[in-house]
């Protein structure tokens, strides 16, 4: 039995003996015997909790930052009506801080026989599945004197996506690769390797592009024009060792390299190609193989979801044999991974040739912001040393990404803001200059 607020204001009062507060029921029958007895009568008058009956549903998944509405059914099968605070625990992580208390908390009233659905809203603000815990239901008498109290499990997952925030660039990159597709009317001739068609010569043209055969046949000189090529194959690696959990701002590089992956994905899948996922560190963590355009993107976003980084170094031959079994035929592989020269020179470097030898490579790293600020800070001798920190190691990185590019590899290195347009614009080169 547990003692309501309002008992225990009786008690202050004088109303009741504090000898009603203590453990020994007949003790308390015993020093007041009228309101003891009304306290066990609305105790005995309130619903039964073990008999409640509870079912959920509603969103199963919510974009990182959006709300998630789970409805939870209280049926109440007895034949006392239910009166009861009930609350709904989730993971700390379901609500913004300080918000748990009055989300998870509900007043409810149930008939005897009849059911009611209250709404619990979820704000997650991490990434992952977020678990429904318990409900703890506390019933009131109708005196409010005395309640009974009890959990029930009651299971529901709701999966928590990334937020996808790189998709306001999404709208700009296609406008571009309809240019190089030559779907507008701004004439530009891609370097690419399928035929598109005909046109007249204008001052500017490359002559290596004339077709003598269709000159020969009409009285202006003719030039092929070409489209990017389609149907190319695009591996997208996801280094989630040790590097990938360092936080660059508010969010883990790892997070950050999923928005790139996903801008990438969204635009390479509109211009007609194949994109498959590998996220990887000494075994694979997630892989989306084979999926069609209009199944890829869902795919790769449910995939994403618990994905973590693990506080282990990344086995360098290992990613490398995972790469290549997922990429049989040529196929521009992007290694989203950190460019630390460790990690590289003793990693990445050994192994890249057997990379490079079959595919494209681009190599995609989180810069941290924070570095350029230190680079540019003047003023006191703490802010010198600062700036002189971080140059050295942007000179570091610059070094790192010079190594990599002197094996063919094109490099893209920028701040967590302008990783994902950067990687883009990266790709639609490689388009344009026929290198897919």
């Amino acid at each position: 039995m547990a003692l309501t607020g309002r008992t225990a204001l009786l008690a202050a009062l004088g109303s009741l003996p504090v000898g009603i507060l203590a453990p020994s029921w007949t003790g308390m029958l015993a020093v007041n015997a009228p309101l003891s007895l009304a306290i066990l009568c609305d105790y005995a008058l309130a619903a039964p909790v073990r008999t409640l009956r509870f079912t959920r549903s509603g969103d199963t998944s919510v974009r990182l930052g959006d709300a998630a509405d789970v409805q939870l059914t209280v049926t109440n099968p007895s034949n006392r009506r239910l009166r009861a605070h009930l609350r709904d625990a989730w993971p700390p992580s379901s609500w913004l801080t300080g918000t748990e208390q009055a989300a998870s908390r509900h007043k409810l009233t149930v008939p005897a026989g009849e059911r009611r659905r209250i709404t619990t809203v979820l704000r997650p603000t991490r990434r992952g599945d977020r678990q429904a815990d318990r409900v703890t239901v506390r019933s009131y008498g109708p005196l409010g004197l005395a309640a009974r109290q009890g959990n029930h499990k009651v299971p529901w997952t709701v999966r928590v996506l990334p937020p996808f925030t790189s998709r306001k660039h999404l709208p700009s990159r296609l406008a571009r690769l309809r240019e190089l597709d030559g779907r507008t009317s701004v004439l530009i001739r891609g370097q690419g390797t399928e035929f598109d068609s005909l046109r007249d010569y204008v001052p500017g043209d490359d002559t290596r592009s004339i077709d003598w055969r269709a000159t020969a046949r009409r009285t202006t000189v003719a030039v092929r024009t070409w489209r990017p090529e389609r149907d190319r194959h695009i591996l997208v690696v996801l280094d989630t060792g040790r590097t990938s959990a360092g936080r660059v701002g508010d969010v883990p590089r790892l997070d950050a390299a999923m928005d790139a992956a996903l801008l990438l994905t969204a635009l390479a899948s509109r211009a007609g190609d194949r994109v498959d996922l590998l996220a990887y560190d000494r075994r694979i963590r997630a892989q989306v193989q084979g999926r069609s355009a209009g199944d890829l993107l869902p795919a790769l976003v449910n995939a994403l979801a618990p994905l973590e980084p693990e506080l282990v170094e990344t086995d360098a031959r290992g990613l490398s044999a995972a790469a290549l079994n997922s990429a049989p035929r040529r196929s521009l592989i992007v290694l989203l991974t950190n460019l630390d020269a460790a990690p590289i020179e003793e990693g990445l470097l050994p192994v890249l040739p057997q990379l490079t030898q079959r595919h494209t490579v681009l190599v995609a790293s989180v810069a941290d912001p924070h570095i350029q600020h230190m680079s540019t800070a003047r003023g006191t001798i703490e802010d010198v040393y600062d700036a002189a920190a971080g140059t050295q190691a942007k000179a570091q990185r610059r070094r790192t990404a010079e190594q990599l590019q002197r094996h063919g590899v094109t490099v893209v290195d920028a701040t967590p803001d302008n990783l994902a347009p950067a990687l883009a614009d990266a790709y639609l080169a490689l388009k344009a200059a026929g290198r897919l």
